[in-house]
This record gives C-alpha cells, structure tokens and sequence, in this order.
C-alpha cells in the first residue's frame, strides 16, 4: 500500500512490480543452493533466509517512508474519526470490491503456492532428476522476477484489461504447459512462463487493491486481502496432496488449476470494469 500510494498514477504497476520481483529472486536464491549441490545441508536455505531478513529490518526502519496522505491526515487541525474496520471494508460500496479483491487473491495465491510446494515432487514423480527439478524451480523464479518487471512496465502502456487478460490467459497456457511437457527443455520453457505469469498476476492485485479504499483504511483494505490470499497460499498445497493421493497426476493436478484461475480473471476484469466506468482508469 506504502509503495501504491508513493509511486503514484502513473508509475503505480512500475513501483510496485520493481517491489514485489525481490520476492522470487529470493526463491531463486534458494534454488540456486540446490542446483550448486548445497542440498545436503538441507539447514543451509534456513540460515540464509533467516539471517538477511535480519538485516533488511533497520534498513526499512531507517528509510522506509510514512504514507504522505496519512501523515497530512494526522498533521491536520481536524482530526479524522477513526473508521471502524467493518465498515471500511463493507460500507460505503467497499463491500463489494472487497469481495471480489479476496476471491482474486485466494484463487491466485492458492495456484502461485501449488507451483512452490509441489512443482519439485510433482517433477521427479514424472521421472526428471532432483537437480533437473532445481533447475525448473529457479527459471520459475527468474521468469517470475522477470515478468514482475517487464508486466509492471506494460501495465503502464496497456488498457488495465488487457494487462489482466495477457496475465491470466498467459498462467492458464502456462500450466497447460507444465501438465503437457515431457521434455526437460520444454518443461524449463513452461516454468519460466508459469512464474512469469503468475507472479504477473500478483502484482496485478498489489497495483489494484489500494485503489478502493480510503486513505484512512487502504492499509486495512490490502492486508485483509492480502491474508485471504495466504489462506489460498496454504490451502494450494493441500488440494494438490489430496489430488495426488486420488492418482490424479500432474496433468490433473494443474487442470484442477484452471477454474479458479478462471474465477480470479472475471473478479480482476469485473473490478478494472468498475474503475473504468467510474472514470478512474483511462
């Protein structure tokens, strides 16, 4: 919400895409250990990802800005009433985007965490190596940080929903991709575009959640999202167990990806539908 509100109109899906690519660059980091043969010491991904998050905390104590409309809020004579929660996210016609932003990130969240957690074993189960599979988690990785970039750069350019309609058209044929390819070049190919498609989608809804909600409740607005989407996060690799253990396979479990792919582009076009007629989005 900080970065949303800070980049502005016209740099907002930049910012916030330049951002969110440090999340799977970290992944790829974590890859990487286990391709150069660090996997033996399986504690060794643990410390790192522990210890420079450590050092990243003074840092954004130190630099990271207050929001401007927040603070001028709070520096003016007249002080705001505080919004109760309940009623920044359901009244005032927030209850509707509310809705929608939370089924959007569940449905996302839900097929992005999938990928995380079952994409290795899903890989060596189809006969690849396990360094094989370290190699299509890190392209997953370095297309997700590429496609955060290069999509935060196209959503500047292209009409809102066309951005959501390359994104999510983009994920569908990328899991596609990954339940069809048998070779270990084309299945790097599929991850790549998996990651890049759906981490796209993320940033996406990080660019668009700030967007319907006040000042005085945007933080409140986003992190609500932001959680129902991690009950999606935990609640992906779960459904991809279950449906390994009915001998579903891979191809079956990222069919079984599809409809709530489905459900999170018609709830973002419904939203970017909304802005446009109310003259919000060019």
């Amino acid at each position: 919400a900080l970065c949303s509100e800070a980049a502005g109109e016209r740099l907002r899906g930049t910012a916030v895409s330049l951002m969110y690519c440090g999340v799977p660059l970290g992944a790829a980091l974590a890859a990487t250990i286990g391709i150069v043969g660090f996997s033996a010491d399986w504690t060794l991904v643990y410390y790192v990802g522990g210890v420079l998050p450590l050092v990243v905390v003074p840092l954004l104590g130190l630099w990271l800005p207050e929001s401007a409309a927040f603070r001028a809020r709070q520096e003016s004579a007249v002080k705001a009433t505080r919004v109760p929660v309940v009623q920044g996210l359901f009244r005032q016609g927030a209850a509707l985007p509310t809705l929608l932003l939370w089924a959007a990130y569940f449905f996302t969240l839900m097929v992005v965490y999938m990928l995380i957690s079952w994409l290795p074993s899903l890989l060596v189960g189809q006969g690849f190596t396990g360094r094989q599979a370290s190699w299509v988690m890190f392209s997953l990785q370095i297309g997700a940080a590429v496609g955060t970039l290069m999509l935060g750069v196209l959503m500047e350019r292209l009409r809102p929903l066309a951005m959501a309609g390359l994104i999510y058209l983009g994920l569908l044929a990328a899991l596609a991709g990954l339940g069809m390819a048998r070779e270990f070049p084309s299945m790097l190919v599929a991850g790549f575009a998996a990651g890049m498609f759906a981490t796209g989608g993320q940033g996406v809804l990080y660019a668009l959640a700030p967007l319907f909600y006040r000042t005085e409740v945007r933080a409140t607005g986003v992190g609500s999202a932001v959680a129902v989407g991690r009950l999606g996060a935990m609640s992906g690799p779960l459904v991809a167990g279950q449906m390994l253990a009915l001998g579903t396979g891979t191809a079956g479990v990222m069919l079984a990806s599809a409809p709530g792919i489905v459900l999170a582009a018609v709830a973002v076009f419904y939203l970017l539908g909304r802005r446009r007629d109310q003259g919000a989005l060019a």
